[in-house]
């Protein structure tokens, strides 16, 4: 018997090995020139940024194009309907845009294999009551029109008849989120992916009742003349899944659901007194024509001033540098902390000196700050939207009125370079300047210490008990 085991577990195990070593399956016929990719706006899915581009799909999608040796077109839509007739009409080859599989999808398209899974989730506000069932809710939900959410809805209300819901078209799912968050609606309903991602920018969302669970999140095909890339699409899943990508790839966007930490005052006084010490010269020294501590301030809000500090989308360091930014400004190791100051200081040195010079010498930091964190193309977006609603586009203060309408459909649709996370480069900015008005303080505080000390005087306050002061007359509230 345990020769016969031993046989049967040799014979797995070979037959194993000859799936893995195989080299290349037989394929229908596929020609294509390039791998035209369908898509959605969303963290999760597909955004560019001033660090470049990014999501789950968007990487996937470079990879698979590299597998078919093609050039990759991505070709972001603005709603399901016209994404799905894009498919339909052979606008596109495929759809990688976080859509989950469900069966009136399966009557429409070809489904790839899964790429991962999620729940799909009742979103409501803190400080609402928690609803433990459907029918705890006190008003109606609101859902994205041709979303899965909506077969959902269709699915429960056979059981519970009072159920109602509207459905938008005007609206993206981070936009219903915000709606939540801003109390102009109660309820919707969320992938728990996207929940979880948006949170580190709307706290107050809060996952309620799970309505679906373990869904398949996939990439969908025409119906016909697909075979090709089908099968071409299943044995790269197939390579993927056995190289770990795929895993690499969950870990990387949704392994670290708190990208951003929520410091306060007290935190950022002992930092300053315990680390930023070990780095001031280095500050002072690379900082140039820019003051340094609003180089130092850029830096404690991208890394807290953590020299190995590393992000799940690629940055790196100090100061949180692409590696093709840091080859750009001749920066050998990210991870070394004045190179990664060096770095940052001639990046931010740049972006001031690529601006306009309408805008004001007081101002140009804070736009160099946004195209930092999201993009020069994307704030020239936000300038060319601010002119045409005739506001300033040479002030900050109009500008961050405007950024935050580049997440909103109505008016991305209508910027050359598409959808940006505006109000997120409206917070960043807003930390480094609150950082850079407590740096100011402290060091007068510091001065005023030393002042006192050479004049045999006494301090009499603690830095650490007192708030920091507003210091600059438009400093943010």
């Amino acid at each position: 018997m345990t020769r016969y085991l031993f046989a049967f577990i040799l014979v797995f195990v070979l037959t194993a090995c000859q799936q893995v070593t195989v080299e290349e399956p037989e394929f229908a016929p596929l020609k294509l020139t390039e791998l035209r990719v369908g898509t959605l706006y969303g963290p999760q899915i597909y955004m560019t940024s001033g660090q470049g581009n990014s999501g789950f799909d968007y990487d996937l999608a470079v990879s698979f194009a590299e597998y078919l040796n093609v050039p990759l077109t991505m070709v972001p839509y603005t709603n399901r309907a016209d994404l799905f007739a894009a498919l339909k009409n052979n606008e596109i080859d495929i759809i990688a845009a976080g859509i989950t599989d469900t069966p009136a999808r399966r009557e429409q398209f070809r489904i790839g294999p899964p790429l991962y899974r999620v729940n799909q989730v009742l979103v409501y506000r803190e400080g609402m009551p928690t609803p433990k069932n459907v029918n705890d809710l006190k008003s109606k939900i609101t859902v994205i029109a041709d979303s899965s959410f909506v077969e959902t809805l269709t699915q429960l209300q056979k059981h519970y008849p009072t159920l109602v819901w509207d459905q938008v078209t005007d609206k993206d799912s981070e936009e219903l989120l915000a709606m939540i968050a801003n109390k102009e609606i109660d309820y919707t309903i969320a992938d728990s992916s996207s929940v979880q991602i948006n949170r580190r920018y709307l706290p107050d969302l809060r996952s309620g009742l799970v309505l679906e669970e373990k869904l398949d999140v996939v990439w969908l095909l025409p119906p016909d003349n697909s075979d090709g890339l089908m099968s071409r699409l299943l044995a790269f899943w197939h390579q993927e899944k056995l190289t770990g990508t795929l895993d690499h790839l969950n870990e990387k966007y949704f392994g670290h659901v708190k990208r951003f930490d929520y410091i306060d005052t007290r935190a950022f006084l002992r930092a300053i007194e315990t680390v930023l010490p070990r780095y001031r010269q280095m500050f002072e020294t690379h900082a140039g024509n820019l003051d340094w501590r609003k180089l130092a301030a850029t830096s404690y809000q991208e890394s807290h001033w953590n020299p190995s500090a590393r992000s799940p989308t690629g940055v790196r360091g100090m100061m949180m540098l692409t590696e093709p930014t840091a080859k750009e400004i001749g920066i050998h190791n990210r991870l070394d902390a004045e190179q990664s100051i060096r770095g940052g200081a001639a990046y931010l040195s740049d972006m001031i000196n690529r601006l306009p010079d309408s805008i004001p010498e007081s101002q140009r930091m804070w736009f160099a700050l946004a195209s930092y964190n999201i993009g020069y193309a994307h704030v020239e977006d936000a300038r060319k939207l601010a002119e045409s609603m005739e506001l300033n586009p040479n002030a900050w203060r109009d500008l961050k009125k405007v950024l935050p309408l580049l997440q909103k459909r109505k008016y991305y649709q209508k910027t050359r370079y598409g959808y940006a996370r505006g109000s997120e480069a409206v917070h960043y900015v807003d930390s480094i300047r609150r950082y850079y008005d407590t740096l100011v303080w402290v060091d007068n505080q510091s001065q005023q210490q030393t002042t006192d000390e050479d004049s045999g005087e006494l301090p009499t306050e603690d830095i650490s008990t007192l708030p920091p002061g507003s210091l600059s007359p438009d400093a943010p509230k």
